[in-house]
């Protein structure tokens, strides 16, 4: 055998290369101080691919709610909670849960809130994923040093330097302290329970009594709390707050919280602390929950109605089989629902977007047409000016038996949904298929608590945007408190308000979700700046409850 026939044949013998197996990548994120809006273009293109997510607390579960994030579904999401005795997790103990996840191969994004090393303190984390042979890598976040006093209207340049100390664990020694009587301003990141030690220990390192103070609780969220005090009563006045499960708190030490009454931005939003309900599902109702978040509010989602499928499939197997035969000109969409119904019939059948090629497609507004847009289609029409089925149907284009060879429209629908744009169709010249592609039943009643807050006013507004919201929140929960500000969407809405014993205060400009919560935070910032012209103090709705029922 030649020496060429021998290479040749170990060449065919020889095994094919193998794929290695999938590396493990922490990347720790940070998210700033608590307002979602915070999050940088990094952490939602790390979120988006994230393999498991491991949050600080459970109250980081509103960030991924947020309407930039895109999570993967099959992403698992973890909590690195205390331990049975009800202590913070050490750092080793979090990094193992933290490797348990790498260990997989998948893409760990861990949430830190603030900057993972400035605010958090997770190098040991970080070491930790080095030494078990993970590679790591930072997203850095907005800062609560910084951020927090901005959110409290803190203007840190004012009259000289500042100086920020990061104390998690508490603790104060004469070398920490050392330049604290130096700065102007001093910016400290610690524990509620050891505020009296910081006092103690600023007053020992040379700073006044009298220098002016600042307390910020739950920096950077809807239930921020700012409290102006003096060095001297400090520990006195975080006494007389409710400070448990607020850590970490920030105080700001010196002549930079004296510019604060005239800086005071985010405490002073129209809707600022406002407990809004919303009577729709989180999906339905986030464009607007994410609006009245930049006013202030805090917004809490209570379902009003379920979505079922139609007692019969029947009728949408047909016209979805008649959709892949060229059966239809046009496909008209009325609401975020059809779209999902449609979705997953197209699911059962293995289709997806591109059965649609070819077609017209129709959305009764923005939202449904994001809705489509998030599936891959672009929405041929959507209306210009009211975004409802009569202002689809006006701007909808008649049927022309030149350039249309076919003229039929699907239009799937609710059950309980009206016909003005079907027999608006027609007039135009359409053949309509009205087909029912899902059923809306009144959901079961929210929890004790929820009903109790509506009923006695714990709300300080509630948003309706449409008349069955009206209907089935009063059915499942009751009527609204006398105190609580009622928003309608539009004249249908606000009758069915009247109907229901409830006066309307505030109604949309336009028929949208987005208006109507602009429309409540003019309300509000009315209500606000009457209350300080007549010199009385700025309370909520739900802080000047009168004794009597609302009455129209």
């Amino acid at each position: 055998m030649s020496t060429t026939s021998v290479r040749k044949s170990s060449r065919q013998s020889a095994q094919a290369p193998t794929a290695p197996s999938p590396r493990g990548r922490v990347i720790f994120v940070g998210t700033g101080p608590g307002d979602p809006d915070l999050l940088t273009l990094g952490a939602i293109a790390a979120l988006a691919d994230a393999g498991a997510v491991i949050l600080d607390s459970e109250l980081q579960q509103e960030l991924l709610q947020h309407p930039a994030i895109t999570l993967n579904p099959e992403a698992e999401v973890a909590t690195l909670g205390p331990t049975e005795a009800g202590k913070p997790l050490t750092p080793s103990a979090r990094a193992k849960l933290v490797l348990k996840h790498a260990a997989t191969g998948a893409r760990v994004v861990r949430l830190v809130t603030g900057d993972p090393f400035l605010d958090n303190g997770v190098a040991d984390e970080a070491a930790a994923c080095v030494r078990g042979g993970i590679d790591f890598e930072v997203v850095p976040g907005v800062s609560r040093l910084t951020a927090v006093p901005e959110y409290a209207g803190v203007d840190l340049n004012h009259g000289g330097g500042v100086h920020f100390v990061s104390a998690p664990d508490g603790r104060f020694t004469k070398t920490a302290t050392a330049q604290w009587a130096a700065a102007a301003t001093l910016v400290v990141s610690t524990k509620a329970g050891v505020v009296g030690d910081l006092a103690a220990a600023a007053l020992a390192a040379g700073r006044p009594e009298s220098d002016p103070a600042l307390i910020t609780l739950h920096g950077g969220s809807t239930e921020q709390t700012s409290l102006p005090t003096t060095l001297a009563e400090l520990p006195a006045t975080l006494k007389t707050t409710r400070a448990r499960g607020t850590d970490p708190v920030h105080v700001v030490l010196g002549v930079a919280v004296e510019q604060r009454d005239q800086l005071s931005w985010y405490e002073s939003k129209p809707l600022f602390g406002w407990r809004v309900l919303v009577p729709r599902t989180k999906d339905q109702a986030a464009p607007m929950v994410a609006r009245l978040r930049t006013y202030g509010a805090h917004s809490e989602e209570v379902p009003t109605i379920s979505v079922e499928p139609p007692r019969s499939p029947l009728q949408m197997d047909k016209a979805i089989r008649g959709l892949v035969e060229g059966r239809y000109e046009w496909v008209a969409f009325t609401s975020v629902n059809a779209v999902r119904a449609v979705k997953e019939k197209f699911s059962e059948y293995g289709l997806d977007a591109r059965a649609f090629s070819g077609l017209k497609v129709a959305a009764v507004g923005e939202v449904t047409s994001k809705a489509l847009q998030a599936w891959g289609i672009e929405p041929d029409l959507v209306p210009s000016g009211e975004q409802s089925a009569a202002g689809l149907a006006a701007e909808f284009p008649p049927y022309d038996d030149v350039l249309d060879p076919i003229n039929r429209v699907f239009l799937p629908r609710a059950d309980i949904a009206t016909e003005t744009l079907a027999a608006a169709l027609v007039e135009l010249g359409w053949e309509v298929e009205d087909v029912t592609a899902y059923r809306t039943v009144r959901a079961a009643p929210p929890p004790a608590a929820i009903r109790e807050a509506i009923k006695t006013g714990r709300f300080d507004a509630v948003v309706f945007t449409s008349s069955s919201t009206v209907r089935n929140l009063v059915g499942i929960a009751g009527k609204p408190h006398a105190s609580t500000v009622v928003a309608a969407i539009g004249p249908a809405t606000a009758k069915t308000c009247a109907e229901h014993g409830l006066r309307v205060d505030v109604m949309a400009g336009k028929p949208s979700a987005v208006d109507l919560a602009d429309a409540l935070a003019a309300f509000a910032a009315e209500r606000r700046d009457a209350l300080i012209a007549a010199g009385d103090p700025v309370l909520r709705p739900s802080q000047r409850k009168p004794n009597s029922r609302r009455r129209t």
